[in-house]
């Protein structure tokens, strides 16, 4: 957090709350209960965050299985393996509402943490059920949005979306509605306050237009800024080769379209028990690109 603080940033993405595993997930008539342990790490993020000056966006789950997430509450409430039962089962919405209870109770009257956002990443790319369409996730976000903020008010909202559109026939897929993810519709949610969009062209079949398809990508989202009149912020985005002409030319996308903000996947340290993981996007203080986000940091801020 230090590193980041001094290259310019502002708001870190993004602690996970929903870390549980099948060792975690404590079921009693299909309440969960709180874990200490995430209790405790996400307090000491929190601290250190606060000591930095820097403000927190938390997911409160994950769509993958890094950490548990979305699956953890389909195999152990719903004894099943099809991803979709997690935006439509009964028992597991009020299970996952009282895990937001616990946790967003408690950190109520928090400034450090910025925003609250529903999961990371939800689509459902395991389509199992047969009845799961785009209007699946946006009717999930309604609900689920509105019970966060039924008992924070202190806290904006997103959804933590990778922005996808759902445009059938368009000729890339992340603007083709296969994910589940309706981009315009679910920025039309009254309680979500800022839309959120992911930029990974290479895993998104565009290897060969990575950045053109890039600079496109952020133009568009901040047309729907523009229409739906509410922020749209870009809080992951990578690439793993030609970092330093790619990540020029989308910032000044960025701040020439008027998008919202910005937030880079992945700020690297050099600790001293070794590096912070790297899945290759780090950008660690010696890269070429560390001083474009200072630079860059500079205009965006300015705007506020």
């Amino acid at each position: 957090m230090v590193t980041g603080t001094k290259a310019g940033l502002v708001v870190h993405l993004r602690s996970i709350l929903g870390r549980l595993d099948y060792r975690t997930l404590v079921m009693l008539d299909h309440f969960i209960g709180s874990s200490e342990l995430t209790e405790y790490l996400l307090d000491n993020v929190v601290a250190a965050a606060k000591a930095n000056g820097i403000r927190l966006i938390v997911a409160l789950t994950n769509n993958w299985a890094d950490y548990g997430g979305m699956d953890v509450y389909v195999k152990q409430i719903a004894n099943s393996n099809n991803h979709d039962l997690f935006y439509t089962d009964a028992a597991i919405q009020i299970a996952f509402k009282n895990y937001i209870k616990t946790f967003v109770g408690r950190y109520i009257n928090e400034p450090t943490i910025l925003a609250w956002e529903l999961a990371n990443e939800p689509r459902f790319p395991r389509i199992t059920s047969g009845s799961c369409t785009p209007a699946t996730i946006t009717a999930w976000a309604k609900v689920i949005s509105a019970y966060i903020k039924s008992i924070d008010s202190n806290h904006l909202v997103a959804l933590g979306d990778e922005g996808f559109y759902n445009q059938p026939g368009a000729p890339t897929y992340p603007y083709q509605g296969g994910e589940g993810v309706d981009f315009d519709v679910n920025l039309g949610i009254s309680t979500l306050d800022f839309g959120t969009f992911h930029s990974y062209p290479e895993h998104w079949g565009q290897a060969n237009n990575i950045q053109n398809w890039g600079t496109q990508w952020i133009a568009d989202h901040a047309a729907s800024q523009t229409k739906a009149g509410k922020p749209v912020i870009i809080e992951e985005f990578g690439v793993t080769t030609n970092q330093p002409t790619v990540y020029t030319a989308w910032f000044n996308q960025i701040v020439s379209s008027g998008l919202a903000g910005d937030l880079i996947w992945q700020s690297g340290s050099h600790l001293s028990q070794g590096d912070t993981h790297n899945d290759g996007y780090a950008v660690y203080p010696e890269s070429a690109v560390y001083p474009l986000l200072s630079s860059h940091a500079a205009p965006v801020k300015a705007r506020r």
